[in-house]
């Protein structure tokens, strides 16, 4: 299935919003990829179509690792996945050891397609061994501006998350934010070892149906 297919099959949508379908052709190229979108601007479509189009090429590389670092956004984006007939599933803080086993066997063994996990979980060895084993095609890295705005003392594990490249070291990154100064951007790429073919891509955070006036008074 093409991009567009995958779109209008499982989505319902006919066309790409702005950027959407050049970051998607970055990251089937298998490039490092930073999307800076606005929020609404549908980032999710981003790693969610390129993970299906290879699921229905490669069965050995059919899920998407998904690192999120909110827990209600995971459970969202699995029910909505679900919806839609797509097998996701999540682990997270609170989950007994047997059912995080339960949904890495699912997604070893099963028509998995996304794994989401918070950046913390990615720190446990039985974790990373499990992983390790898994068909991972695609890793995406959502709210990536964490990295470098939490990551130095809200979230350290942030800073650790280019480590899990060693363990799949040909698996493509799709960073995504919606929020980054220049600065930031090049922390992003640094942190997730960006390698050098890799592309950044920007859309405009312009809101025509938004303004802003300044109005000076004397008295308030």
């Amino acid at each position: 299935m093409t991009p567009r297919e995958v779109l209008s099959t499982y989505f319902g949508y006919d066309d790409f919003r702005p950027l959407q379908a050049e970051i998607i052709q970055s990251v089937l190229a298998g490039r490092d990829t930073l999307a800076l979108l606005p929020t609404g601007g549908g980032k999710s479509i981003c790693f969610q179509v390129p993970t299906l189009v290879m699921a229905n090429e490669n069965e050995e590389k059919r899920l998407c690792l998904v690192i999120t670092p909110l827990i209600a956004l995971m459970k969202d984006q699995v029910d909505n996945l679900h919806a839609r007939g797509i097998h996701s599933a999540a682990i997270y803080t609170g989950m007994s050891w047997d059912k995080q086993r339960v949904a890495l066997d699912n997604c070893q063994y099963g028509p998995y397609h996304f794994l989401y996990c918070s950046p913390e979980r990615l720190e446990s060895e039985e974790f990373r061994k499990r992983l390790a084993k898994l068909p991972i095609g695609l890793i995406a890295v959502d709210e990536a501006h964490c990295i470098s705005q939490w990551g130095y003392d809200f979230r350290p594990a942030y800073l650790n998350i280019s480590d899990i490249r060693k363990l799949l070291p040909d698996v493509p990154v799709l960073a995504l934010t919606a929020t980054a100064t220049p600065e930031v951007v090049k922390d992003i790429q640094e942190r997730l070892a960006f390698k050098e073919e890799s592309q950044v891509f920007r859309m405009s955070f312009e809101r025509k149906n938004l303004a802003y006036i300044v109005r000076h008074t004397e008295s308030k």
